[in-house]
C-alpha cells in the first residue's frame, strides 16, 4: 500500500516534530519528498541542498499557492496530523497534574486544546490570504527575514526540545531494561544513563543522521503513535492492579514484581494526603503546567503541509482535520494523564514510564512498553535532527554545494549539544517547561497571530477577528515571558537549596 503523499512530502518544507511531544515533533519521510521535488523542477535532486524556504515561491500571488493538488484522504490526514502532535510530551502529563489538581488541569488541557485550534484557524486563514503554504515563508512575507528567522529559531528549538525529550526516555528507560535482562548491578558503568545516551547516539543515531536520504524512517511516526496507544492501555490498565503508594515505600526499590505486590498488601499505615487526588493544587511545580501542555500540543509547522496534501482541500475541511486530531489527542491526554495521576497520586514523576519503575521493575508488560518506546524513538531522532542540520546548513551556507564535511560537522555538533543537554539538564520536566515555554509558546500563540494581524488585509484592526487575535498575542506574550520567569526563578531557588544541602 502505497504511502500517502502527506508523510512523504513533508521534506519539501523541512519540517519536523515531537512529540510529545512531543507532536514529538512528529516525523516523515523524505526520499519519496524528495523524488517528486526534482520531477517537478522545484529543488535539486540533492536533499541538503532543498532550500529550508523556497525562494521560487517569494514571487507568487494570492492563492497561486493552489497549482498542487493533494491526494491524501480525510482520514488518513486526521491520522498523520495525530502523528504529528503525539510526542513524549504525553509522558510528563501525570507530573503537571499532580501538581495543579485534576480539576485545575482539565481547565488547562481545554483551554490550550481549545488555543491551539484557534492558532490553527489563523494560520489556515493566512496561509490563504498570504499565498504561502510554508510557515517560514509567512514569516518572510509578514516581517521580512526577522519573521522567517523567528519562525526558523522557533521550529529548530521545538525539535531541539523533541530530541531532548527522546534521549531523556533513552536515559531513563535504557538502564532499567539492561537490569531486567542482566540482573540488579549496581555502580556498572553500562546502568549509567549519562554513558548509555552517549553511545546510542554516537553508535546508533549518528550513523542513520549521516544518510541524506531518510524515507525508510517515515513510518517510524505509525508505529511511535502505536507506541504511546499501547503505553495509554497499559496505564489504565495498571492503575487497577497498583494500591496507593505510602511515602515509605514510593522512595523503595522492589526487586520483584511479587515482592513489590506483596509489600503493598501488607503494608498497614497510607498517608491519606498522599492517597487522595487532590482538585486544585498550588505549589512551585504548578508552573511548569501551561509549558507541559503547550509542548504536548504544538504541531503547527506540519499544518500547512498537510493542508496542501489534503485531497479536495479547503480551509474548513482543514479545519475539521484539525478539530478531529485535537480531539482525539485530547482525550488520550486526559486518561494518559488521570489513570497516570491516580496510580502514583503526589509519588509521580516528570517521566511517567519510569515511575513505574519503582513498583515493577520487572514486568513483563512494562518492558514490551519500555523497549517500544526506546525503539520508536531512538528512530524518531535521526528525523528529527534531519530539518534541524537543513535550516543550519542553508542559512549559513546556502550557496555552496554539498560538502560531506561540512553535513558530518553540522550532524555531530548538533548531536553532542543534544548530549550534553540530556547530561547536564537535570530533569525531562525542565526540558518540557523551557521548550514549552519559549519555542512551542512562539509557535501556537504569538506567530499565528502577528502573521494574521500583518498579512489579512481584508479585516481593518477593529474588526472582531484582527481584536481576537491581537487579545491572542497579547496572552501569548504574556504567558511566555510569566512562565519562562517563573521557571528560572524555580531553577534559581533549586539550584540554592541544592548548594546549601536541602533536599
Amino acid at each position: 500500500m502505497k504511502q500517502p503523499a502527506t508523510k512523504t512530502e513533508m521534506s519539501r518544507f523541512n519540517i519536523s516534530r515531537e512529540d510529545d511531544s512531543s507532536c514529538s515533533s512528529n516525523e516523515y519521510g523524505y526520499q519519496d519528498g524528495q523524488k517528486k521535488a526534482h520531477m517537478d523542477g522545484h529543488f535539486p535532486d540533492d536533499a541538503e541542498s532543498q532550500n529550508f524556504l523556497p525562494e521560487h515561491n517569494l514571487g507568487k500571488k494570492k492563492y497561486e499557492t493552489e497549482y498542487h493538488q493533494g491526494n491524501a484522504s480525510f482520514g488518513m490526514s486526521v491520522f498523520n496530523l495525530g502523528n504529528a502532535i503525539m510526542g513524549s510530551g504525553i509522558l510528563g502529563l501525570s507530573y503537571a497534574m499532580a501538581n495543579t489538581g485534576i480539576a485545575l488541569f482539565v481547565i488547562l488541557l481545554v483551554a490550550v486544546a481549545i488555543f491551539s485550534l484557534y492558532s490553527v484557524h489563523l494560520l489556515l486563514k493566512t496561509a490563504n490570504e498570504g499565498g504561502s503554504l510554508v510557515y517560514e515563508q509567512l514569516g518572510y512575507k509578514a516581517f521580512g527575514m526577522p519573521g522567517k528567522l523567528a519562525a526558523s529559531c522557533s521550529i529548530t528549538m521545538q525539535n531541539i526540545g523533541a530530541m531532548s525529550s527522546y534521549l531523556y526516555i533513552v536515559k531513563y528507560e535504557l538502564p532499567i531494561v539492561i537490569e531486567s535482562f542482566l540482573g540488579t548491578r549496581n555502580g556498572e558503568w553500562y546502568m549509567n544513563g549519562d554513558y548509555l545516551v552517549v553511545i546510542v547516539s554516537f553508535f546508533i543515531i549518528l550513523p542513520l543522521s549521516l544518510l541524506r536520504n531518510l524515507g525508510y524512517l517515515g513510518y517510524t511516526s505509525g508505529f511511535s503513535l502505536l507506541c504511546m496507544v499501547f503505553f495509554l492501555i497499559v496505564v489504565i490498565y495498571k492503575k487497577f492492579q497498583i494500591p496507593c503508594l505510602d511515602h515509605g515505600f514510593a522512595n523503595a526499590t522492589a526487586t520483584s514484581m511479587l515482592n513489590s505486590t506483596l509489600a503493598y498488601i501488607n503494608a498497614t499505615t497510607v498517608q491519606e494526603d498522599t492517597c487522595t487526588p487532590k482538585y486544585f493544587v498550588f505549589n512551585s511545580q504548578t508552573v511548569y503546567a501551561v509549558p507541559i501542555l503547550t509542548f504536548a500540543f504544538v504541531c503547527h509547522p506540519a499544518i500547512l503541509p498537510m493542508y496542501e496534501e489534503l485531497k479536495d482541500r479547503s480551509r474548513q475541511k482543514m479545519q475539521g482535520v484539525a478539530n478531529v486530531s485535537f480531539l482525539s489527542m485530547f482525550i488520550m491526554y486526559l486518561l494518559a494523564a488521570l489513570f497516570g495521576y491516580l496510580t502514583f497520586n503526589a509519588h509521580v514523576e516528570p517521566e511517567l514510564l519510569h515511575t513505574y519503575s519503582k513498583v515493577y521493575k520487572f514486568d513483563v508488560t512494562l518492558l514490551v512498553v519500555r523497549l517500544a518506546v526506546l525503539t520508536a524513538v531512538t528512530l524518531t531522532v535521526p528525523v528529527v535532527l534531519f530539518p534541524i542540520r537543513t535550516s543550519v546548513n542553508q542559512l549559513l551556507c546556502a550557496s555552496k554545494e554539498f560538502s560531506w564535511i561540512r553535513h558530518i560537522v553540522i550532524t555531530v555538533v548538533l548531536l553532542a549539544s543534544t548530549n550534553l543537554l540530556v547530561i547536564f539538564v537535570p530533569t525531562i520536566k525542565d526540558i518540557f517547561g523551557f521548550i514549552g515555554a519559549s519555542a512551542a509558546a512562539m509557535l501556537i500563540f504569538i506567530l499565528p497571530s502577528a502573521f494574521y494581524i500583518k498579512l489579512v488585509k481584508k479585516e481593518s484592526m477593529k474588526s472582531v477577528q484582527k481584536i481576537g487575535a491581537t487579545i491572542f498575542l497579547i496572552c501569548g506574550i504574556l504567558v511566555m515571558f510569566s512562565t519562562l520567569s517563573l521557571i528560572i526563578l524555580d531553577w534559581i531557588h533549586t539550584s540554592s537549596d541544592t548548594s546549601n544541602g536541602k533536599h
